[in-house]
């Protein structure tokens, strides 16, 4: 596990002098704020809260209601100005109350299986042959119809691609690279998804299986809140177990299952919440300007949602928790958001701007966004999305961090997290840059996604950089500059 030596916290650097004359950094406040920071940190102990406590939080789901009701009472714990959720369109909720998937013969063996979110329950435990059409043609399947009546499907052919290596990790190169989430290589059927389904649902299928793309145990799913409640349910099923189903099923020694499958649609409440809360400007000329730091609390159903994103919803927690134990007067506002429906296509962010900055007169008044997403570990800098005046903003702001071990901001941008609607907008957003050490190759979107893999001096140094870059966003003169389109 990556770790950082405590003692390089203490060290304030408080006689160094400014950077540049016009861009004067508060040494003193940076000071104040990784000393509380290191001194009095909570991020570890909100961290597990969120993760062991609470745990996954699909967006629509109970676990995520509670989250954010948790993170409301905090912000106000904490003295911030009006705490609350607020509201957006989300009409189906679904969560996952028992799965079970177990190979009966030729032997017995437990299999590493989880449910597509949203899929429908079994009525009923079922157990029996699998029966394998990952190698047919529509036309086969089709064929095959009195055979697939309430069977246990495998519907692609053995996984032979994985995910098996992270993106490059753009904090640490001087080099212009590709961001962005990497290429997944998806399970493959010789009848396209989009066509197997309304066959295997008029055949009466019991459920399906497919392999997950990932090595050595590690599981990846999704889901689609679209997904009919009448639909075939849907599991993926560890890559090398599936494998071995399928293998033998070719082979004409088709292994016997057992799969119980209980899931629940929640539509009491058509709405998921996004946390909002506060620290109120106190220039007259700028007080209504805002600075806005986030990061998404929703995540995928399989673990704990600990790295994606957990770690960054408790750095912004804990980033506004110390500016306000500082009692700081900001020039601006600075804001704190919870993120809601990330996963499902920025929901929450996009919500956000569409009830708060509806047009350019309000989108003015917002200062910076800064976005805590992708990754794990310590915070190294800031992607820049391409705006050369800020960035020489931030790398001035980014000094006083090298002892803490930021490495440096990037000019690329990167895509798929909730600062992007603000960019479509013209609005200066950017997200953090973290490390990617076992990101994508093993807890993005998986049941490996546990709070082991973030230390404590991690979630520490994350909030410092964070609260400081949102301290100095609100003291300027000038917003940050946009990029003229």
């Amino acid at each position: 596990m990556r770790r950082l030596l405590s003692s390089i916290f203490v060290a304030a650097t408080l006689g160094m002098a400014p950077s540049a004359a016009q861009e004067p950094i508060d040494l003193a406040m940076i000071g104040r704020i990784k000393q509380e920071g290191l001194q009095r940190s909570r991020a570890q102990e909100i961290y597990l809260t969120l993760t062991d406590r609470i745990g996954a939080r699909l967006t629509g789901s109970p676990a995520h209601l509670q989250s954010a009701r948790w993170a409301q009472g905090l912000f106000t714990e904490f003295g911030l100005a009006n705490a609350r959720l607020e509201p957006f369109a989300f009409p189906r909720g679904w969560s996952l109350e028992k799965i079970s998937v177990e190979m009966t013969a030729p032997r017995y063996m437990p299999l590493i299986a989880y449910a597509d979110a949203w899929t429908p329950s079994l009525g009923r435990a079922v157990s029996g042959r699998v029966v394998y059409i990952g190698n047919k043609s529509a036309a086969e399947v089709e064929a095959m119809a009195t055979q697939l009546r309430g069977a246990i499907v495998l519907t692609h052919l053995p996984q032979a691609q994985f995910v098996d290596s992270d993106r490059p990790q753009p904090g640490l190169s001087d080099q212009a690279i590709r961001t962005g989430n990497p290429a997944s290589p998806g399970a493959r059927s010789t009848t396209p998804a989009n066509q197997l389904q309304p066959i295997l649902q008029r055949a009466g299928a019991a459920v399906t299986l497919k392999p997950s793309p990932y090595r050595d145990g590690t599981v990846g799913v999704l889901g689609s809140q679209n997904t009919a409640a009448t639909a075939v349910p849907s599991i993926a099923v560890a890559a090398e177990q599936y494998n071995m189903l399928a293998r033998l099923a070719a082979a004409g020694q088709a292994p016997e299952l057992r799969v119980e499958l209980t899931t629940r649609f929640h539509q009491d409440d058509p709405n998921s919440y996004n946390v909002i809360a506060e620290i109120p400007g106190t220039d007259p000329a700028l007080r209504d300007e805002v600075v806005l730091i986030g990061a998404h609390l929703d995540s995928w159903h399989t673990a704990n949602g600990a790295t994606d994103n957990g770690d960054g919803a408790i750095t912004a927690m804990e980033a506004i928790r110390i500016l306000a134990a500082l009692k700081v007067q900001p020039r601006r506002t600075i804001r704190v958001a919870l993120w809601s429906g990330e996963e499902q296509g920025l929901l929450g962010a996009r919500a956000y701007i569409a009830r708060h900055l509806p047009d350019q007169a309000a989108r003015d008044k917002l200062a910076v966004y800064l976005n805590d997403d992708p990754g794990s570990g310590k915070t190294l800098g800031f992607y820049m999305e391409g705006n050369q005046a800020a960035k020489t903003i931030f790398d001035l702001w980014l000094e006083p961090f090298k002892e803490l071990g930021v490495t440096r901001n990037i000019i690329e941008g990167i895509g798929s997290t909730d600062h992007v609607p603000f960019n479509e907008a013209n609005m200066p957003g950017f997200n953090v840059i973290k490390d990617f050490d076992a990101y994508d190759a093993r807890t993005r979107h998986t049941n490996a996604d546990f709070p082991e893999r973030m230390s404590d001096d991690e979630l520490k140094q994350s909030a410092i950089v964070l609260a400081s870059f949102a301290w100095n966003a609100a003291q300027r003169n000038e917003k940050i500059p946009r990029v003229k389109k």
